[in-house]
């Protein structure tokens, strides 16, 4: 061979090995983990436990920047328009694939274009509950009794798009009922109404509603997810009580820039996104409520294009509107 081909061939031969070293490296700096949310929330929470344990492990930290606001959108912009080298990540939930059916095209980002996916790190259950005074000890009671009264049993959720609203807008989908939808301004506050018995019904996170169950000042009818909740063994699934469809159930996983480099992506996802399976970190995840639930990063994509459509039609077929 010539000089000058062998040269070329030992720098593709040189490049051919670069990847596996960049991901090695990554990271060699603090990475920024934007929360599009406040702290203290849901996602703020797994966030915090999962990016502890990947900045001991990575030697690195890992900086939580909350964000809240506006739907979770600023924040969620903030990480689509990040420069693209692995140190600005985002760790989202439910609503990236609910805001699209909401939004629509005033949203300032496609999350199918605009982000990678890193992984998905777990989820939260939610819990269907009534008020004592209602005579519903079932979720077959509960939807024959809302079909019966025509409109004049209660459903609070936590606000116009919320995953809780969609919840309860895809029950009485699924139930063929029809039931009103009162929204309060967050979480607390829906629990709150539901203690009083202002609404009928709610929808909750385990960690939400647990101490309420347990004393007595709620009863738990349905869970959402595959298999029943290792918190509330006792509560059947929808699949259990025939409601299938009825599967809304929040999810948290991690997201970079679109055009980060997929080996960069690959050691985020076995930083972040494996540190839920290890099982310190499941097991602190479980004992508030969380189910662990890593995927790789074709897996999430697959996730977040499939929800973004269950949601939108959920959307369009309730008639929910957003300002």
């Amino acid at each position: 061979m010539r000089r000058r081909d062998i040269g070329m061939l030992a720098a593709a031969m040189a490049g051919l090995g670069a990847a596996p070293a960049r991901a090695q490296a990554w990271p060699t700096r603090a990475v920024r983990v934007i929360v599009p949310y406040s702290a203290g929330g849901a996602t703020d929470i797994v966030a915090r436990i999962v990016t502890e344990a990947a900045g001991r492990e990575a030697g690195q930290s890992f900086v939580v920047e909350n964000r809240g606001g506006g739907a979770s959108i600023p924040g969620t912009q903030a990480v689509a328009t990040a420069p693209p080298d692995g140190y600005t990540l985002g760790f989202i939930d439910t609503a990236l694939v609910i805001n699209p059916g909401l939004f629509g095209p005033r949203l300032p980002y496609d999350a199918m274009r605009d982000l990678a996916p890193v992984g998905l790190v777990a989820t939260s259950p939610l819990v269907f509950l009534a008020h004592p005074d209602v005579p519903a000890r079932s979720l077959a009671e509960a939807t024959a009794r809302i079909r019966d009264r025509a409109g004049q049993s209660n459903i609070g959720h936590a606000g116009n798009g919320t995953a809780i609203h969609l919840a309860s807008a895809q029950l009485l989908l699924a139930a063929d009922a029809q039931a009103a939808l009162v929204a309060y301004r967050g979480g607390g506050p829906m629990l709150t109404a539901a203690l009083a018995h202002e609404v009928d019904y709610v929808f909750s996170s385990i960690p939400a509603c647990k101490p309420h169950i347990e004393a007595g000042r709620l009863r738990a009818l349905a869970v959402t997810g595959a298999r029943r909740s290792a918190v509330l063994p006792e509560v059947p699934t929808f699949a259990e009580s025939g409601l299938p469809a009825v599967d809304a159930q929040p999810f948290f996983g991690v997201v970079a820039p679109a055009g980060t480099p997929a080996e960069v992506l690959e050691r985020a996802n076995a930083l972040l996104v494996r540190q839920a399976s290890k099982p310190a970190i499941a097991a602190r995840l479980a004992g508030i409520g969380y189910e662990v639930a890593a995927t790789d990063r074709a897996r999430f994509a697959a996730i977040i294009q499939a929800d973004t459509a269950k949601w939108t039609e959920v959307i369009r077929r309730s008639n929910i509107t957003v300002d």
